[in-house]
Formats: structure tokens, sequence, C-alpha cells
């Protein structure tokens, strides 16, 4: 049996401000935005290349107001998610060089907390 994780809620302050960030700035595919009604709106997202996708709105009662996500993709090379994400003017942290991989880290503007692994392997 395969279990797929295909989506991932996010509480987010201004849903709008989200569509934003992750749509228009970070590039990522707005797959739904659909007004069910003044107090129903769903959101899904995609990042690039991934089989998963985050979704966020009002209404949704997935995630407490207010908490936060910290969700790990791993990327290919860790110095050009870098420089893709300064290039959209995110303030991505520095590559984190560690022995299991190295990451790159950013914050939404709702404090949802993301970490682009590029995954290193042991040299045999």
């Amino acid at each position: 049996m395969d279990y797929r994780i295909e989506l991932i809620p996010l509480a987010v302050g201004d849903v709008d401000r989200s569509v934003e960030f992750y749509g228009t700035t970070l590039g990522w595919s707005v797959d739904h935005d659909q007004v069910v009604s003044p107090d129903l709106r769903f959101v899904q997202v995609t990042p690039p290349g991934s089989a998963c996708s985050i979704c966020f709105g009002i209404g949704l009662d997935m995630m407490p107001t207010g908490s936060s996500q910290f969700i790990q993709v791993v990327v290919d090379d860790a110095d050009a998610a870098l420089a893709d994400l300064r290039g959209r003017g995110v303030d991505g942290e520095g590559v984190d060089e560690q022995p299991w991989g190295r990451f790159v880290y950013f914050t939404d503007p709702d404090g949802n907390r993301w970490a682009l692994q590029q995954i290193v392997r042991p040299a045999a």
C-alpha cells in the first residue's frame, strides 16, 4: 500500500497576502482559489516539481489560528535555491552545511518556516 502526502495546511492571517507571496513572489502554481461564501475560501498552491501542495484559506479549520508549520522540501542545489529566493526578494538564510544535507531556510509572512534541503550522499 502506498501512502502519498498530497496536501499540507498552513495557517495564514491574510489569504490575499499569502496568495501574493506563494503565487507571485515565489512563482508557485496557484492551483485553486475558490471563494464559496464570505466565510469559506480554499486556496491550494504547489511548488514546482512537487507532488504535494499546501492549502490555506478562510473557514477551513485545519490549523489553529496563530499556529505555524515547519515544512522541509528537497531541492537539487541549495546554492541555486538560495539565489532563486534572493532573486525574488525573499530573505533566504545562507546555506547551512550539515553532514546529511545542505539547507536553506526562509519564512513566509505568517511565520511558517521552510527548509530547502540538498541531500548530500557520503563519498563511497
